[in-house]
């Protein structure tokens, strides 16, 4: 691996992290609280038989496309958590010796509690694609089951209880094919399967859900990396390569570009397939100094939350998890100026995303300048541009005229989202026809049919459609 390539890795893994920990432990980071109670959410990948059983995934799939050179490697790096369960248990005081468990246990100022902890695993392999081509190779997961036993010493060296740690097997298995894409640009589709194999037939049977995540791959996601060539996006692929994204299929997981980017000088390089839904090329916003691991996460409120967290609470959080322990630790040791980081930024489409929150002296100079068409004024505001009129503005539908006021029937279609097609059929009164910076047309309309329009419209809220998506009633 090139010294390039593992620095790109490098790069994404601070991105795959956070896949890897979404959802982990979540505020206010303790084990009793509610929101606790049932975890890994992301990316798990349980035993089959539990699988087929309660509707949960025991599989990811992976298609994308790729320009290969002419001998390029993939290297597949796999990555995700497995359970280790803590068990707490206090010594005897009979002295034949002896441990009973208990549900929390204190030795001098330290508290101890239980928990399942999520320890991360890395498996990488790496296949030609020449081999890739010439049929479908497999790299077996086998990690055998572990215990490990932690003694607790009180302040005379006495044993006054110990931490019990077990980890189950997990065994899995990745298997890779590539076929090349039709036409004649020379691309392939890449696949990439990866499959929980379950327990062996020595472990026992899955009965729970917290009996199969002992054996299951969780945040699991796929680092997909190329010796030489280049992946496609799948989400905004070249004109030529459309069909051939349009008939990848991805289960479980999506694949995104990943690492420094075009906009850096370098080659998309490498794929990261998340079950998280991510853009192209994301990256960790330079504000975010630390991993809070909640779910659509607000720094700013999630720190300053977790700063009023009272002595007892924190105590209690620290004693749940270590990851848990060092974000109370670095939120309490935060300097006011990384606070005021959290409070926002503002940020240009060419304007850096790295070296903190512009000045404002740096936001003025990106305010854009308008051209003599407007003369000078933002054609986008109605208010300081009379060609652009919502009010009064029309377009044609079906040969009529449509304006504020005129009733229609929604139809909405092809890119319609789920919300959208409930209201198939509805009748709706325009409120608006805007234009957006593209130079498509939209319809602001209200439903008649609903009592709370009246209210939302005197808010301003309407619900927005293509004139495509509706008809005229005649």
């Amino acid at each position: 691996m090139t010294g390039d390539l593992a620095r790109t890795l490098d790069e994404v893994s601070a991105v795959a992290d956070a896949v890897l920990f979404e959802g982990y432990l979540l505020y206010p980071y303790r084990a009793s609280a509610r929101k606790n109670q049932l975890r890994w959410q992301f990316g798990v990948l349980t035993p089959r038989g539990w699988a087929e059983v309660t509707g949960e995934s025991w599989y990811a799939r992976t298609e994308c496309l790729l320009e290969p050179g002419e001998s390029t490697s993939l290297r597949i790096r796999q990555r995700f958590l497995r359970l280790r369960r803590r068990q707490v248990q206090r010594a005897s005081d009979d002295p034949t010796g002896g441990f009973t468990e208990v549900p929390e246990l204190t030795v001098g100022e330290d508290l101890y509690l239980p928990w399942d902890e999520g320890i991360p695993e890395v498996v990488d392999s790496v296949l030609p694609v020449a081999n890739l081509l010439a049929g479908e190779r497999m790299v077996n997961i086998e990690l055998p089951g572990e215990q490990t036993e932690e003694p607790l010493l009180d302040a005379d060296g006495a044993v006054a209880g110990r931490l019990v740690r077990q980890s189950w097997p997990v065994r899995a298995r990745i298997t890779a094919a590539a076929e090349p894409v039709p036409g004649p640009y020379g691309a392939l589709r890449l696949r990439v399967r990866v499959e929980n194999l379950g327990a062996s037939p020595d472990d026992e049977p899955e009965e729970s859900r917290e009996d199969a995540l002992r054996y299951s791959l969780i945040g699991a996601h796929s680092i997909l990396a190329l010796s030489d060539g280049e992946f496609l996006s799948m989400t905004d692929p070249p004109e030529w390569a459309r069909p051939g994204a349009a008939a990848c299929v991805n289960e479980h997981t999506w694949p995104v570009l990943a690492g420094p980017g075009p906009s850096k000088g370098a080659r998309p390089t490498v794929v990261l397939s998340s079950p998280i839904i991510l853009p192209d090329f994301p990256e960790i916003a330079p504000e975010s100094p630390n991993e809070l691991y909640d779910g659509t996460e607000n720094d700013e409120i999630l720190t300053l939350r977790t700063l009023v967290l009272t002595d007892a609470e924190k105590r209690e959080a620290r004693a749940t998890d270590p990851r848990a322990a060092a974000l109370v630790d670095a939120v309490d040791s935060m300097p006011p100026e990384i606070f005021e980081r959290l409070h926002g930024v503002i940020r240009s489409m060419s304007m850096p995303t790295t070296g903190g929150a512009p000045t404002f002296g740096q936001v003025l100079d990106e305010v854009p300048t308008y051209s003599d068409e407007t003369g000078g004024k933002p054609w986008w505001d109605p208010g300081q541009d009379a060609s652009v009129d919502p009010e009064t503005d029309s377009v044609l539908i079906g040969g009529q005229p449509v304006a504020k006021g005129t009733q229609v029937v929604l139809r909405p279609n092809g890119r319609a989202d789920a919300q959208d097609l409930f209201l198939a059929g509805r009748p709706a009164l325009v409120e608006a026809v805007l234009h957006d910076v593209d130079g498509d047309i939209h319809l602001a309309v209200s439903l008649l049919d609903d009592p709370g329009s009246e209210f939302q419209a005197a808010h301003g809220r309407f619900r927005y459609f293509r004139p495509d998506e509706v008809e005229v009633p005649r």
